[in-house]
């Protein structure tokens, strides 16, 4: 739809409501590849796959959330191919127009966060292979700068900037990309499996890592009993379902360009359970092998390619790897970034300044490098700062507003979604409330137990929901009738 006469500070070309839209099942499809098949995704499969102590259990784990993963997506999604606009901007809708800066902000510096984590997975990829060589394992061993080593940060700067190349041409551009690197990490990983196999003699479900082994891998975890536990598979489904945070807020970036409504259920009913469980067995498949073929227990793919004894192998391994990573940092990181902080000040951050911000700010991340240490703990952490927002924004858009959108008011100083001076009291307090109990209590004292960090953002989502769902009772809004999305 056209906006007519918006008001500037609320308004540019990349915020407008989607003109074309041209996204099959298929594109929606290959967000997820692109997001899913990822040094970060297989690490952190592999890593819960150990916490489960079985195939059947890691199966059972990883199945169940993966179908919670694919309704949440599936809500947001609808809400994005119904409007037709970025998450920004729909959450003007349940923040009221300028609080809505605060939501898309957040999502941003995660956003930051993860662009830096993938980046720097993107670039170990490299360094694996390139240490290969005397002289650069040499000069690996010993140039240090910025808390890495010499060679670490010239791959990062390297990867970093090729993402820069892809996001400046333009959403269309992330779809091609993504259409063509989500299913290339498909080969790739299929060839590690297989190849993994026939060297340890076949394939095999069950993993025989040791038990003590198991409990070493995953001691900083969080999770209370051993590996196999009921309590270390609920951390499993929750940690799973956790990893997709970010995108359950920003996916109607993507899902703004579908054809249609059964685009979007038909591209996530393939590219979420059922892609989800796929990459994940051959990441369970790939870590039993590696263990019996070295005797060692390997998280990362790129630990493994580096003790192939092909080059041609490693060089392939590695560049399909970094490109994969490039994928889902393109797609949830920089896409989302570059819209959230577009929205702050529309009339001077187009979407492609936004993605350079958000670049920049990962750049400066890296020497502290926040990323590095425990996958769950840190996706958890990570995961919990959203689910307030996400509680706030669901039960906005389909109790309170029932799925009814006024759009043009979206882009309006003075309109319906106004609130109270461009701020929506309810949604401010009860994302405050949220945080408290998903964020700020777990994270900064020791008033809560150790395991409350693994379901901060469900508890988030529920506490922030809920509460938005009193206040909206008690303090309800005065809508004005318009024409409505």
């Amino acid at each position: 739809m056209e906006i007519r006469n918006p008001s500037p500070g609320l308004y540019n070309e990349d915020l407008a409501p989607a003109r074309e839209r041209r996204w099959g099942a298929f594109s929606i499809f290959n967000v997820w590849t692109s997001d899913v098949h990822s040094l970060w995704g297989y690490y952190l499969a592999a890593s819960l796959f150990l916490l489960c102590g079985s195939f059947v259990n890691f199966l059972l784990a990883i199945g169940l959330g993966s179908l919670v993963i694919f309704a949440l997506m599936n809500l947001i999604g609808y809400a994005g191919e119904k409007t037709g606009v970025p998450y920004p901007v729909l959450a003007r809708a349940s923040f009221g127009v300028w609080g809505a800066n605060l939501a898309a902000m957040v999502r941003a510096v995660v956003a930051c966060f993860w662009y830096g984590a993938q980046t720097a997975a993107a670039a170990s990829a490299v360094v694996a292979l390139l240490i290969r060589n005397d002289a650069m394992l040499d000069f690996h061993k010993n140039v240090h700068f910025l808390g890495h080593t010499g060679l670490e940060v010239i791959c990062y700067v390297v990867v970093w900037g090729l993402q820069l190349l892809i996001i400046q041409k333009g959403m269309e551009t992330v779809r091609r990309f993504q259409d063509w690197a989500g299913p290339a990490v498909w080969v790739a990983m299929l060839i590690l499996a297989v190849g993994l196999c026939v060297k340890a003699g076949g394939f095999s479900f069950e993993h025989g890592i040791p038990m003590d082994q198991l409990l070493e891998k995953t001691k900083d975890a969080g999770v209370s009993g051993e590996p196999g536990s009921f309590w270390a598979l609920m951390a499993v489904g929750a940690t799973w379902i956790t990893y997709f945070a970010a995108l359950y807020l920003n996916f109607c970036d993507f899902s703004r360009f579908a054809k249609n409504k059964d685009a979007v259920r038909t591209g996530n009913l393939w590219g979420l359970p059922i892609n989800l469980i796929a990459f994940s067995l051959v990441a369970g498949v790939t870590t039993i092998a590696a263990f019996k073929v070295y005797g060692e227990v390997l998280l990362h793919p790129e630990q493994i390619s580096a003790k192939f004894d092909s080059w041609v192998l490693a060089l392939i391994a590695a560049i399909t790897f970094a490109v994969a990573t490039l994928g889902i940092n393109v797609v949830a990181n920089f896409v989302s970034a570059a819209f959230d902080i577009s929205n702050t000040f529309p009339k001077v951050i187009s979407f492609k300044r936004g993605g350079v911000i958000a670049a920049l700010i990962a750049l400066v991340l890296y020497p502290f490098a926040p990323w590095e240490g425990n996958a769950a703990h840190f996706v958890n952490a990570i995961g919990a700062t959203m689910g307030p927002l996400l509680g706030v924004i669901l039960v906005d858009y389909y109790i309170v507003a029932k799925s009814n959108i006024n759009v043009a008011a979206l882009y309006q100083e003075h309109g319906e979604y106004r609130y109270e001076g461009g701020w929506n009291v309810n949604a401010l307090v009860a994302t405050g409330i949220g945080s408290l109990f998903s964020t700020f209590l777990p994270n900064f004292t020791n008033l809560l137990p150790a395991w409350w960090n693994i379901y901060g953002w469900f508890i988030g989502v529920a506490v922030g929901g809920g509460v938005y769902l009193v206040m909206a009772t008690l303090r309800p809004r005065h809508a004005t009738v318009t024409a409505h999305a």
